[in-house]
């Protein structure tokens, strides 16, 4: 079903033009997605990227390329320590449980894995290599135990952002060792009772700009195709990435694609302002592959205003092609994968334009309906074939095994979550009214049933002895 590799054009954010996708190497595309800063439990907005990514990753797949997709983890940072200390749990154990819960999100979305997922702390090596190529050059200094980044030396710096160089300002002001507010941090002395590591300058850890620089040169090389992300990070992060890789000499990504929110309200979706939708929460109100659908619908530069209506007029959407490709199978016989029409992959190959590409999903489930109806098994089928197809290219084709059994696993998980979410809420108030031989009889029979009960700081955690977790 592959088609030839060129027609792609996808929007730079560094052009600020929508170009032609040309690999450095022909038959290969490489793509750097900044993954997640595991602090706390993803939210749909924290995987929006992750999912309008992977289709990206498979049509080009689908195209005919070899794809090289690194997505990285950002276990050591600021809030993270915090969130930990505050919890009274070790910060190594912090992340590693939110990158499983973020690990856990990914695949009950249907995203591919990475090539490969490397951590910031797995690579302190390279990241003190390079911060040491900028000091030897000239472009970062090292000062009062912290090495800062001079965005001076660095002529093209704000041309990612727009940003005017006399306008940047860079988190604190000028103190210590810091010579110049608009400089970042590239590594931040050690302080008592936090992780570090050495260095010729001294004990410490990295700072989060350094991070994707050296792993991105450690699994692509020193120019890649496509960096991806969400527009956030637009600046200061990618804006500090670009400066250190080329101040280092690299020629880093050629194409820049950021893609928008997920909004409540009009604001970003964020833990501060306390508009956290949880995936598990969400997955309790709809399937797995209709909450990929949802998100994946709109084109990843536009904003996603979330809204319980929207959610489920997604739902009803997914719910018609799903319907009508059971339909087929139940009157006609087995559907088969076929391809995908023109008019799909011409949306696609514009900047992936999925509201186009959907709106030909739902222009084949129509004439297939139609067909159905009239008794043309022959285009019916050929209707279904193709839908099969594009909706596999968008990462939940309704007759895919992987949906197929695991919407009627989360259907019944689904259920058993709210009656054990009722249990747990009375035990959390026998809790509150110190009423504990109360909490822990609720306790006990919920492990009679099966169900093994953890508390944590985000709350407590149940899972059946298959270790489905929730």
């Amino acid at each position: 079903m592959a088609t030839s590799g060129g027609g792609l054009r996808l929007h730079d954010t560094y052009t600020g033009a929508v170009r032609e996708f040309v690999p450095i190497r022909p038959g290969h595309a490489s793509i750097y997605l900044c993954g997640a800063t595991v602090q706390g439990l993803p939210h749909i907005g924290h995987v929006r990227s992750g999912v309008a990514f992977d289709v990206l990753r498979r049509w080009l797949l689908a195209k005919g390329y070899d794809v090289a997709f690194i997505r990285n983890v950002t276990d050591i940072d600021d809030k993270i320590l915090n969130k930990a200390a505050d919890a009274g749990r070790p910060w190594w154990e912090w992340a590693a449980t939110h990158e499983r819960a973020f690990s856990a999100a990914y695949d009950a979305l249907g995203v591919l894995p990475p090539s490969a997922e490397p951590r910031a702390t797995g690579h302190i090596t390279q990241i003190v290599e390079l911060i040491q190529r900028l000091i030897d050059t000239g472009h970062a200094y090292p000062g009062a135990g912290d090495v800062y980044f001079n965005v001076l030396t660095f002529q093209d710096y704000g041309k990612l952002s727009g940003h005017r160089i006399e306008d940047v300002h860079q988190g604190e002001g000028v103190g210590a060792g810091k010579r110049d507010q608009r400089d970042f941090t590239l590594w931040k002395g050690a302080k008592p009772g936090e992780p570090s590591w050495p260095t010729p300058w001294g004990r410490g850890r990295p700072g989060w700009h350094s991070e994707c620089v050296a792993m991105a040169h450690e699994y692509l090389g020193a120019e890649f195709d496509i960096h991806c992300g969400g527009m956030d990070l637009v600046f200061p992060h990618h804006e500090n990435e670009i400066a250190q890789a080329r101040a280092a000499g690299d020629g880093f990504a050629r194409f820049w694609l950021h893609n928008g929110w997920v909004t409540m309200g009009g604001e970003k979706m964020s833990k501060s302002l306390g508009n956290v939708l949880a995936i598990p929460a969400v997955l309790q109100r709809v399937r797995p592959a209709e909450l990929r659908y949802y998100l994946g619908s709109a084109h990843y530069r536009s904003m996603l205003e979330f809204s319980e209506n929207a959610l489920q007029d997604a739902v009803k959407a997914y719910t018609g092609i799903e319907e009508f490709l059971h339909r087929v199978r139940t009157r006609v016989g087995a559907v088969t994968r076929t391809t995908w029409t023109e008019r799909f992959a011409a949306a696609l190959d514009d900047d992936l334009a999925v509201p186009a590409a959907l709106a030909e999903v739902h222009a084949a489930r129509a004439d297939g309906n139609r067909a159905l109806e009239a008794g043309d098994h022959e285009t019916a089928l050929a209707k279904a074939g193709q839908i099969r197809a594009m909706m596999h290219i968008l990462g939940c084709d309704p007759l895919d095994e992987r949906w197929e059994s695991r919407d009627e696993t989360s259907a019944a998980l689904a259920a058993v979550d709210v009656l054990v979410r009722a249990e747990l809420q009375r035990r959390d108030d026998a809790r509150q009214q110190r009423d504990w031989a109360e909490a822990d009889n609720i306790r006990d029979r919920l492990k009679e049933a099966g169900i093994e009960v953890t508390d944590t700081a985000d709350g407590p955690q149940w899972a059946l002895s298959d270790g489905d977790t929730r």
